[in-house]
């Protein structure tokens, strides 16, 4: 009986109408459940990253901040992952007032995250703000993209794997997607895990002389993404749902 309750219940997540609901949504509000995996030791969260990296090939070693968040989701994986194919500027999952996705030729492969929206900065004379170029913010180039899983992957993986550069981080985007492994302690049908690993404008000086900014970015960056993830899981199941009924 509580499961046909929760079903009735869902919704999916209300769209952002403004700058201000886009903070309001994405920086202040806190969700219910932190989706940042933290670990009892380095030794743990070094062999957790090894383990992500090696199945979508990167090295993690030449970026010196790896965030990862996870969220569990009771919908299949691959709807889960058709709902990251249809990531966009109208998507209710992101702060698009805050940080516009643009899909170049409206391909996946291709995103620029645009500050506001802006593709040119608002006045003639400006070329950076505060010195920083940030447009655009992001530029994501898809460097592989896995739509079906291997024969032999024992946890239905598909993942898209995104080179990061642009006015801010420089480094890897990915959004995984995989069956959750009771053994591990995953609950919920699927595992959305998304991953950043960055260096500040390249340059290794930057995190050892400005651990103030780290930290700032950090925070900020973990707060939208765990705003990110819960809404994709809201949006996920509620379709799911939807589909499942009709």
């Amino acid at each position: 009986m509580k499961k046909h309750e929760n079903i009735a219940q869902r919704v999916p997540p209300k769209q952002s109408k403004n700058l201000f609901t886009d903070i309001i949504n994405f920086l202040v509000h806190r969700p219910e459940k932190d989706t940042l995996i933290t670990f009892k030791s380095i030794e743990e969260r070094d062999d957790y990253n090894q383990r992500i990296m090696q199945r979508i090939g990167i090295n993690s070693d030449k970026y010196s901040v790896l965030n990862i968040h996870r969220i569990g989701i009771e919908a299949p994986v691959s709807h889960v992952f058709n709902e990251l194919l249809n990531w966009n500027g109208d998507s209710s999952c992101w702060p698009n007032h805050i940080a516009r996705v643009d899909r170049i030729d409206d391909s996946i492969e291709k995103i620029r995250i645009l500050p506001f929206g802006w593709k040119k900065y608002p006045f003639s004379f400006m070329k950076s703000i505060l010195g920083l170029h940030v447009i655009p913010l992001f530029l994501l180039n898809l460097r592989r993209m896995k739509e079906t899983p291997d024969n032999f992957d024992f946890d239905n993986a598909r993942y898209l794997l995104y080179d990061c550069t642009g006015g801010y981080p420089i480094g890897i985007y990915t959004m995984y997607v995989h069956s959750s492994i009771p053994e591990l302690g995953e609950k919920c049908h699927t595992q959305l895990v998304l991953v950043v690993g960055f260096n500040f404008y390249g340059k290794d000086d930057w995190q050892k002389n400005k651990k103030l900014i780290n930290n700032i970015w950090e925070g900020i960056h973990n707060r939208v993404t765990a705003n990110v993830l819960t809404r994709i899981k809201q949006l996920s199941e509620w379709r799911f749902d939807k589909l499942q009924n009709h």
